[in-house]
């Protein structure tokens, strides 16, 4: 399953959970401006933006959104199908 670090007001977090909704991918959505333990976790492990989305706990995408944004329909599939 995949995990998206996200925070409020963060049009591309936004995006991203649209796309992977679109899509039928699920999620879990941890937010970094309401849990410290989450910033921490984004900035220990060299981010400084969100969203950052990971799979069985390692970065999945590079550059967020736009790194998902690139992912063609079997990529999705094959998501919703290792759940």
């Amino acid at each position: 399953m995949l995990t998206i670090y996200s925070k409020e007001n963060c049009p591309f977090c936004t995006r991203a959970k649209s796309l992977l909704d679109e899509k039928g991918v699920k999620y879990t959505d941890i937010r970094v401006d309401l849990l410290p333990e989450a910033r921490q976790f984004v900035l220990d492990a060299g981010h400084r933006s969100v969203p950052q989305i990971y799979k069985d706990g390692k970065l999945f995408v590079e550059n967020g959104y736009a790194g998902l944004a690139k992912l063609n329909d079997l990529d999705f599939q094959q998501l919703k199908e290792n759940v």
